[in-house]
C-alpha cells in the first residue's frame, strides 16, 4: 500500500503534467495571450497545494498566507547642502568659450550657438525652470563655470528646454535628477560642445548643479544634473550653480517617488517616476 508520502508526490506529479497540458492547449488557442496561460498555471496550483496540505496532517495556516512582494526601499535623502566649491585661482574677466560644431550628432533643437567672445567669470543669474512637478529656481554662478552659464542662458532664452523631460534618475549612491535633453534618451545634444570648466576643489552633493558630459573631454553639451542627495563623482563635471530649497523640495518629491530602473541603462538609474516635463524658463539676467 503506498504511503501518505508517496499518495501525495503521485498527485503532484499528476496535477504537474496537467499544468503543461492546459497551458499548452492555452498557448495554442492563444486565449487572452499569457494570461489564461497563468490562470490555469494558479488554479491547478492551488490544487497541489491544497491535496498536499490537506494528506499531510499539518497545520497550514501559516502557509496559506498570500505571500507579498518585499516593499521598495525607501529613499533616504540628507537634509545638509554641500558646500559650494572655490576655485583656488578666480578665473580672468572676461574669458573666451570655445563653442565648437558637434559633428558626431545633429541638434535635437535648432538653436544659435551662444556669443563665446567676452564673457564674464563674476556675478550670479537667478533662473526658474518650471515643469509639470513644480518650480525649481535656480542660482547660476558665473565665477564657477561662465561658459556653462553663458550656454545655459542662451538655450533658455531660445526656448530649447522647453517641453523636454528629465530622462534620469538616480535614487542610491548617485541622487541626482538629469535633464536637458529634447529626446530623453541621454544621447539628445543642442548640436555644440563647450569647454570643461571642472577643477580639483570640487565635491558634489546636496544642492549642486553640474554639467553631464560624455567620457571624451569637452563635450558638455545642454545636459545637466541636479544633485539631491549623495554623488560620488570625480571632479570631472563642470559645477555652474546651485539649487534652491524650494527646488530641492521639488527633487525631493520626485527621488521619493522612485525611477524606473528597467528602462535605464543597468547602472540602477532610469527616467522618473513622476514626470518632470518643463513648461518654460524664466530668466532674470
Amino acid at each position: 500500500m503506498p504511503t501518505n508520502q508517496q499518495r501525495r508526490e503521485a498527485a503532484k506529479r499528476k496535477l504537474e503534467r496537467q499544468i503543461v497540458r492546459r497551458a499548452e492547449k492555452a498557448k495554442r488557442r492563444k486565449i487572452v495571450g499569457s494570461v489564461a496561460v497563468v490562470g490555469v498555471v494558479a488554479i491547478v496550483a492551488g490544487a497541489v497545494w491544497w491535496i498536499v496540505s490537506s494528506n499531510s496532517g499539518d497545520d497550514a495556516a501559516s502557509d496559506a498566507s498570500p505571500s507579498s512582494a518585499p516593499p521598495t526601499p525607501e529613499v533616504t535623502i540628507p537634509t545638509e547642502r554641500a558646500p559650494m566649491p572655490k576655485r583656488a585661482t578666480p578665473l580672468a574677466n572676461p574669458v573666451t568659450c570655445d563653442f565648437k560644431d558637434d559633428a558626431s550628432k545633429q541638434a535635437s533643437k535648432k538653436v544659435n550657438k551662444p556669443e563665446g567672445k567676452d564673457v564674464s567669470s563674476n556675478g550670479t543669474v537667478n533662473l526658474v525652470l518650471k515643469s509639470t512637478a513644480g518650480d525649481i529656481p535656480l542660482t547660476l554662478d558665473r565665477a564657477l563655470a561662465p561658459c556653462a552659464v553663458q550656454s545655459f542662458i542662451s538655450l533658455s532664452q531660445q526656448g530649447y528646454f522647453n517641453d523636454t523631460k528629465c530622462h534620469r534618475l538616480g535614487t542610491t549612491g548617485l541622487q541626482m535628477l538629469q535633464c536637458g535633453d529634447p529626446e530623453a534618451t541621454g544621447m539628445g545634444g543642442p548640436g555644440y560642445t563647450m569647454p570643461d570648466e571642472a577643477f580639483p576643489e570640487i565635491k558634489y552633493g546636496r544642492g549642486i548643479l553640474a554639467m553631464a558630459k560624455t567620457q571624451q573631454p569637452n563635450s558638455g553639451g545642454s545636459q545637466f544634473f541636479m544633485v539631491y542627495g549623495e554623488a560620488e563623482l570625480p571632479a570631472e563635471y563642470s559645477v555652474f550653480g546651485s539649487i534652491s530649497d524650494e527646488g530641492l523640495k521639488v527633487l525631493d518629491k520626485v527621488a521619493k517617488a522612485g525611477a524606473n530602473a528597467q528602462a535605464g541603462n543597468g547602472d540602477g538609474t532610469g527616467p522618473p517616476n513622476t514626470e518632470v516635463k518643463f513648461t518654460g524658463v524664466t530668466v532674470n539676467a
